[in-house]
Formats: C-alpha cells, sequence, structure tokens
C-alpha cells in the first residue's frame, strides 16, 4: 500500500502488508504506522471483487493472525486507531483531511482482519488476538483493549459530525460494529453469551446507548448520500484535498467503498450511511429479547423514545421518553422509502413496541402516504420474500386494532393506483383499496403459498376493519363475494374428494408400501378450509350488523349472488350467521319485488335499495360479537427475528462474508 493506488491483486505481494503480518515487532509508536496508513486503495464493488479480496489477503491475514499471537501488531493497529480517535473531535474541527483519511484506513485494515478471525476462528480465538498484549504483560485487570475498541467505535459515531469528509469513517465505524457482531452468522443458535454482544448490552458503550440510537435515526431519517464529490471524478480531486488530484481521487474512492464510478443519476440511491445505520439498528435491537439476566438498553431506547413536539405536553402520568426527536421526518421516511425489508422490519418493531411512535403515525391525516407503499408490497408478493410480505400485513393489523384508523381509511379518497393492474380505478377510499389488496393477497395465497397463519392475519384485519367499512366501491363488494364464492367451489370439491376417495387408513397403508406421496389430508384441508370461510361470512356480517345503510354497493352485490349462500344454511358450522345473512337478502328481495315493473336498471336497482335502507329495522339481525383481532408476538421471537435480521445484512449491506460458512440461515429460506 503506502501513498500509491493498488489493486486487490497486487495485496498479496504488497510489502508493507507482508510486514505488518510478519514476525517484527510494531510498537503504536513506530513510524511505520504512518506509512501504512497513508494508502489510497479502491476495495471491491462487486461481489466477484469481494470474493477477490478474500482469496488475496486470506494467506496474508492467515499468516498475520499466527504471528500476532507472538508480535501483538493487531492490538498497537487497534491502539493506533485508539489513540487517532480521541483526536477525532478536534481533527474534525480543525477539517484536517489527511487525519480523517488515515483514521479511516486504520479502521478498514482492523475490519478486514476482524472478518478473517470472525469466519476462521472460534470466539475465544477472536479474543486472544485482541489480549495478545494483555496476556503477554500479565494484566489481569483494566479495561479489555476490545471494550475499549467497541467503546471507542460507538463514542465516533455520537461525537463526530458527519460532513462530507467524515461521511465515511461514520461508515466504516458502522460497517466495524457489523462485522464484530456478525460472530452471529457462523453459529446455528441465537448467540446469547457472545462477548462482542455482551460488551454492547452491558459494558463501558452501553450507557451511550441512546444517544447512538438517536445517531442511527438521525441517519435514517436524513438518508444522505455519499458527498457529491464521490461522483465527480478525478478532476475534482485537488477541491477535495489540495494535494495531487490524482491520489486525492484515489482516496476518495477508497473511502466510498468503491461507489465512486456511480453516474450522478445513481446517487439518490447510495445513501450507504442510512442503510447501514438502519441494519445496525436492526440487528441492536433484536438480541437479548427474552433471554433472562440480559437487558437490551438499544431497544428499550428504541421502544421508548418520544416526538420533540409533545415536550412540553407530556403527562406526569406516562413514562417520560428517553430522548426525543422530530417524529414528521421519521414518518415522512418511511414513506418514501418502505419498499425495503429493513425499513419495513423498523416499522414493525416501533408500531408494535413503541407506543409514542404509533399513537403518533395513527393520527397522521395523511396516513395514505403511508398506507399505499405497505399495500403495494402485499400487491407485488410474487417479488417478494416471505417475511417481507409478513411484516407488511402483520403492520396493516397493527394499524386496523384502532377504531379510529378504521375510519378514516374510509374518508380518505386515493387516486390513480397505476400498479394496480386487475382493473382501472381512477378514485377509491383508501379502506376499500386496503380490502381488495388483502383480499388479493389470500387468493394468491391459496394459490401459492397455502399458509394457514397468512390466512389468518389477512382476515384478522379486514375483520377489525369491517364494522367500519362504508361507502364500500362497487368493485370491493364484487371481490368480497368473489372470495366467499372461490372458497365455497373449493369446499364442495375437498367434501367430493372426501365422499369419493378410499378410506384414509386403506390409503395410507398403501402409500407406505408404494412408498408414494402422502395423499392430501382432505379432512384437515377441510377443517382449514371452513375456519376461513366462516371468517368471510363472519366480516360480512359485521358489516351489516354495523354500517348496513353505509353500503348500498355490497347489498346490491349479495342480492346478485344470493344462490352462493344457499348450500350453507343448514350447515352447522355457518347456520347461525347465514341466517343473518338470509334476513338482510330477503328483506331487500322482498322490496325489490314489490317494485319491479319489467327489468330493473342497475341504477334502478340501487334506487330502491337505498330508499328500502332507509326502513330497515336494525335490530332484526342477531347480535354477534364484535371482531376485534390483536396482534400477539411469538413467545421466542428471536428465533424468527435473528435470522430474518442477519439475512438483511448478509443481502444488503455490502459487506462480504462467505455464505459456505454461514450457519445462522440458509440461502434458500
Amino acid at each position: 500500500m503506502g501513498a500509491n493506488s493498488s489493486s486487490i491483486s497486487e495485496l498479496s505481494s504488497n510489502d508493507l502488508l507482508k510486514k505488518l503480518a510478519g514476525k517484527e515487532l510494531l510498537s503504536e509508536n513506530d513510524p511505520f504506522w504512518n506509512q501504512l496508513l497513508s494508502f489510497s486503495f479502491c476495495p471491491p464493488q462487486t461481489s466477484s471483487d469481494n470474493r477477490l479480496l478474500v482469496e488475496q489477503t486470506s494467506p496474508i491475514c492467515k499468516v498475520f493472525a499466527e504471528n500476532n499471537l507472538k508480535t501483538g501488531n493487531f492490538c498497537s493497529l487497534v491502539e493506533v486507531f485508539l489513540m487517532r480517535a480521541s483526536e477525532m473531535k478536534t481533527s474534525t474541527q480543525c477539517e484536517n483531511h489527511v487525519f480523517t483519511w488515515q483514521t479511516h484506513n486504520a479502521l478498514f485494515i482492523i475490519r478486514c482482519l476482524i472478518s478473517y478471525f470472525i469466519e476462521n476462528m472460534s470466539e475465544g480465538g477472536v479474543l486472544r488476538e485482541f489480549a495478545v498484549k494483555d496476556i503477554k504483560q500479565g494484566k489481569q485487570t483494566g479495561e479489555p483493549l476490545l471494550e475499549k475498541f467497541i467503546d471507542a467505535l460507538v463514542r465516533l459515531l455520537i461525537e463526530i459530525p458527519v460532513v462530507n469528509f467524515t461521511y465515511v469513517i461514520h461508515l466504516e465505524a458502522i460497517n466495524t460494529l457489523l462485522t464484530l457482531l456478525s460472530v452471529q452468522l457462523f453459529v446455528p443458535r441465537i448467540a446469547h453469551r457472545s462477548i462482542f454482544f455482551q460488551y454492547l448490552m452491558q459494558g463501558k458503550c452501553s450507557k451511550d446507548a441512546c444517544p447512538l440510537v438517536k445517531t442511527l435515526l438521525d441517519h435514517i431519517i436524513k438518508h444522505e448520500p455519499c458527498p457529491p464529490e464521490v461522483y465527480q471524478g478525478s478532476g475534482s480531486g485537488s477541491m477535495l484535498y489540495g494535494f495531487g488530484a490524482a491520489v486525492a481521487s484515489g482516496l476518495w474512492t477508497m473511502m466510498t467503498l468503491g461507489y465512486g464510478k456511480g453516474s450522478s443519476a445513481e446517487a439518490d440511491d447510495k445513501a450507504l450511511l442510512a442503510n447501514q445505520s438502519l441494519l445496525l439498528t436492526l440487528v441492536l435491537a433484536n438480541h437479548y429479547t427474552h433471554e433472562k439476566g440480559m437487558h437490551n438498553p438499544y431497544r428499550l431506547a428504541l421502544c421508548t423514545f418520544g416526538n420533540l413536539q409533545d415536550a412540553a405536553a407530556s403527562s406526569p402520568t406516562s413514562p417520560v421518553p428517553v430522548f426525543r426527536m422530530n417524529l414528521s421526518g421519521l414518518y415522512e421516511t418511511f414513506c418514501k422509502h418502505m419498499k425495503d425489508d429493513q425499513m419495513t422490519l423498523l416499522l414493525y418493531l416501533l408500531l408494535h413496541r413503541n407506543t409514542n411512535i404509533r399513537a403518533y403515525i395513527l393520527s397522521r391525516t395523511n396516513i395514505e402516504l403511508l398506507v399505499v407503499p405497505i399495500l403495494k408490497i402485499l400487491y407485488d408478493a410474487q417479488e417478494r420474500n416471505s417475511h417481507h410480505i409478513y411484516m407488511a400485513l402483520i403492520i396493516l393489523l397493527i394499524m386496523s386494532e384502532d377504531d379510529e384508523f378504521n375510519k378514516s381509511v374510509h374518508e380518505l379518497v386515493v387516486k390513480n393506483i397505476t400498479w394496480y393492474t386487475e382493473r382501472s380505478i381512477t378514485e377509491i377510499t383508501l379502506g376499500g383499496l386496503i380490502v381488495l389488496v388483502v383480499i388479493r393477497t389470500i387468493q394468491y395465497n391459496m394459490t401459492r403459498m397455502r399458509d394457514k397463519y397468512l390466512h389468518t392475519n389477512c382476515l384478522a384485519a379486514l375483520a377489525n376493519m369491517s364494522s367500519q367499512f362504508h361507502s364500500l366501491h362497487p368493485y370491493v363488494t364484487q371481490r368480497i363475494v368473489s372470495l366467499f364464492e372461490l372458497l365455497s367451489k373449493k369446499h364442495g370439491k375437498i367434501l367430493e374428494h372426501l365422499r369419493n376417495s378410499p378410506k384414509a387408513e386403506h390409503r395410507s397403508l398403501n402409500d407406505e408400501r408404494s412408498e408414494a406421496p402422502p395423499a392430501p389430508d382432505y379432512a384437515t384441508d377441510l377443517a382449514v378450509l371452513e375456519e376461513v370461510i366462516r371468517m368471510v361470512l363472519e366480516i360480512i356480517n359485521s358489516c351489516l350488523t354495523n354500517t348496513l345503510h353505509r353500503n348500498p354497493n355490497l347489498i346490491y352485490t349479495l342480492l346478485y349472488k344470493k344462490e352462493l349462500f344457499v348450500p350453507f344454511r343448514t350447515h352447522p358450522t355457518f347456520q347461525d350467521i347465514i341466517q343473518n345473512i338470509d334476513t338482510v337478502l330477503n328483506y331487500f328481495t322482498s322490496k325489490l319485488e314489490y317494485q319491479q315493473h319489467g327489468n330493473l336498471s342497475v341504477h334502478e336497482v340501487l334506487d330502491i335499495i337505498n330508499q328500502a335502507i332507509l326502513q330497515w329495522p336494525r335490530d332484526r339481525l342477531k347480535k354477534f360479537p364484535e371482531l376485534k383481532f390483536k396482534y400477539v408476538e411469538e413467545d421466542q421471537p428471536e428465533e424468527f427475528f435473528i435470522p430474518y435480521v442477519w439475512s438483511l445484512v448478509y443481502h444488503s449491506s455490502n459487506l462480504y462474508w462467505n455464505a459456505d460458512k454461514i450457519e445462522l440461515f440458509t440461502l434458500n429460506t
């Protein structure tokens, strides 16, 4: 390395790296460090470059790890970084770009070495690399070097302002924390006893949990792209650093992790600091959520912060937020960037756990700006992973627990939903659009995923909303009844299979002898399907019971398809609820027959329905319990969320890990 640019292919023969990895002891005051850290190196920009980097540096890293147990040079490098990190605040105020550049380079090398250690050693082996000097000096007390290092990274993030020339050192600090915590990737169980997590959760830096979470959220909200100089090529190098355009340009390419070749049009999509901050927030918040004796201060901070504008109006009976920030900026960020898994997951966590955030979001008069992107995630289900669909759906379910939300979505009109292609809709209520997309998700699940849990959550959200349905679009009511029609046809087919198939015990014996795939379990399928049909009927009944007078289009559609309900009149599972629907159908049928003179147009039928609604005796229907469903998280949420979060880090952090060594999840799950 040194002052000249180096390519990946030259790394294995680089003299300075060989000296670093060698057997010579290098103290933290050795002039060698200034020479080593004055490099301008363009790190990998693609996955193939990343693999090449690992292949080229692994032999050096292996030698380094072996020799470090005698030399302690890794400890010296970390101490060099710690000394520089302690002076970063002053150097930033003085705009000392070269100092920042070299400090960043030190951290970059440390991260590359840590990445090798974690992939190729046990956690104990990694700790030994950090503790060589303490072991040699016989230190039994004092703050371990690893804890000092982690604390320095946290303090750098919360104390150093983000300006053009410090952007990348913030990025590198977050990447290094993610790399340290990636020890989780290489064990199949949840890392409750990892020393890296314990230092963060219980060590010196844990007292800074609130300012760190606030800093990370600030990065997410600001969503700043890499500084504009990154996209201007080598000609702007001298403007950046005032020395040698070529060197400065190569330096800046290195400092932005290889994103300097993007066009200015791509700059808006390169909010790297926001993305890495979001991933680190999720990693920190989802560990130690239910482990006895463990405390997660980052999760506590994330789940209890409040709105800056509410500071003067705090209730003496409610808990004081651990910190406050401008929630309007956070809300706007969610509205703009909901397409990514990680943003959806953060919204889920805040809605589910932070009562301040939930109250703020549900009180927005422009809630459609958030809900429509969530609906688009569900609409594009075939392009999403199942976890992302679940998170979007559960967000809707949590929102639907609020009566004011259910009321307001039917008063908000959205226009020109161009991504909804089943039918051209120029305008529709937000509530109607929710119903359309959720029903479509149910139908998609029936043909593709066949997941009972997803069915249940879809129907629970509709059930919560059903008592507030009003002004439903004709197409929406058609889709509701069409869903029932689809389910009833499926019900008939399963009954036919059960009548015609041989006895279950004979079938299973034959299957066992022939080693054929197990035959469909029609009895179980029927039980599940009847639960779904029952819920759909309850949703229709809830609407008729509570808001019949506001939904003439639903009455029209039910009358048009009234023969669908006949087979279920005597079925013990549905009989009670069908009686209510029949009561409504009989009442409006009689009104139509009384006034019918020849064939009636659609408008004439609707006019008669609207007149008849005015005379409808509301006490005629049997009362059923109010439909209310509440989302409850699983007993062991870490078993779902930790592999999910780390799969997001693996796929979207621009960092590299050897997939063959990952044990926490497989790439096809």
